[in-house]
């Protein structure tokens, strides 16, 4: 019998230790990868295959950082797939109408935005459930860029444009720097922003945020916001990488997007996650993605596998919950105790 209880306490000490360096174990994880790949594959090392990598790491990375920080303040956007599509045809059809590129941009983003406000209003305000909520945006924004594009592709975009997302900076394709120097950004201002920080105190506990005099409606819309404005600019990125906008884009990336997030330490409950977490994640995803494909594996073999990693992930995240809930409540009776 002691035996066995040991062996519980020890599984749970190792269980507790895999949650807490989340982030660690998938750098270690994504090297492991890294390595075994080389070997598998004498493509996978080649210039070709690592820059299509990075390149569809960097649309769904930085969507990642909206997502995460929405994750953290308790909310949830899956809109943004079809966000993403709707930006790319907004920007292609102002810059083929004679708008300047770069007032077409902003009027993509602005529209991006206005997506990510109308999903705060709704779920802040109206307080209506997030999942309906975005589930209906995402519906709604296929139908009106399916309308907009008349259903077919977007060609002809200025070469001014196009160098967005096909341009090089010392061998390396620009959404590869931006992807970086925003996850650098976000999670600085994430861990040390008065601003974004507030995002914790509302996921963890909405209701203790609103008495200590945090204005919670307002800080759910501008986070809806802001991931509306990334997933607009994944868009514009991924627009300008094609030359195109085409209107296919878009369907699974919210679920590789929240899985990577979970992944990466955030949490469906809220209050916890980081921007570096959730890049990992995406890191991770992308990298399986690149191997299986390298490995000629079946791709309805790649749809099941991503649809397992993501219940794991939220598998191994109610379990985080529940070890959690369950500290509090013999912390509360060595206290009364």
């Amino acid at each position: 019998m002691e035996a066995s209880g040991l062996r519980k306490t020890d599984m749970r000490l190792v269980f507790r230790s895999l949650t807490s360096m989340r982030e660690s174990i998938l750098v270690i994880v994504i090297a492991v990868l890294f390595v075994v790949m080389s070997f598998a594959s004498p493509y996978f090392l080649s210039p070709q295959n690592l820059e299509s990598m990075f390149l569809g790491l960097s649309v769904e990375g930085i969507i990642c950082i909206g997502m995460v920080i929405l994750l953290v303040s308790g909310g949830l956007d899956l809109s943004v797939g079809s966000n993403l599509a709707f930006t790319g045809v907004v920007v292609g059809i102002a810059m083929t109408n004679g708008i300047p590129v770069l007032l077409s941009i902003i009027i993509a983003l602005i529209a991006a935005f206005l997506c990510g406000f109308l999903n705060g209003i709704l779920v802040a305000r109206m307080n209506l459930n997030p999942f309906i909520t975005t589930l209906g945006m995402q519906m709604f924004l296929k139908g009106a860029m399916l309308l907009a594009a008349n259903g077919k592709s977007i060609l002809g975009l200025p070469v001014s444009f196009d160098q967005i997302g096909q341009g090089r900076l010392v061998g390396i394709q620009y959404p590869v720097f931006i992807l970086i120097f925003l996850v650098i950004v976000f999670e600085i201002v994430l861990r040390r922003s008065r601003i974004l920080r507030t995002s914790y105190y509302v996921g963890g506990n909405e209701n203790a945020a609103r008495l200590s005099g945090i204005k919670v409606n307002r800080v759910k819309i501008a986070i809806y916001s802001l991931t509306g404005v990334m997933a607009g600019l994944a868009g514009i990125i991924i627009t300008a990488r094609f030359g195109s906008s085409s209107v296919t884009i878009g369907p699974g990336v919210e679920l590789r997007v929240l899985a990577a997030c979970i992944i990466g330490g955030a949490s469906l409950s809220g209050g916890e996650g980081t921007v570096l977490g959730a890049f990992l994640g995406a890191f991770f995803m992308q990298l399986l993605s690149t191997s299986l494909n390298l490995l000629d594996v079946n791709v309805y073999v790649q749809t099941l596998a991503t649809g397992a990693i993501l219940i794991l992930a939220i598998m191994i995240d109610q379990l985080n919950e529940k070890r959690k809930a369950s500290r509090s409540i013999a912390n509360a009776e060595k206290a009364m105790g």
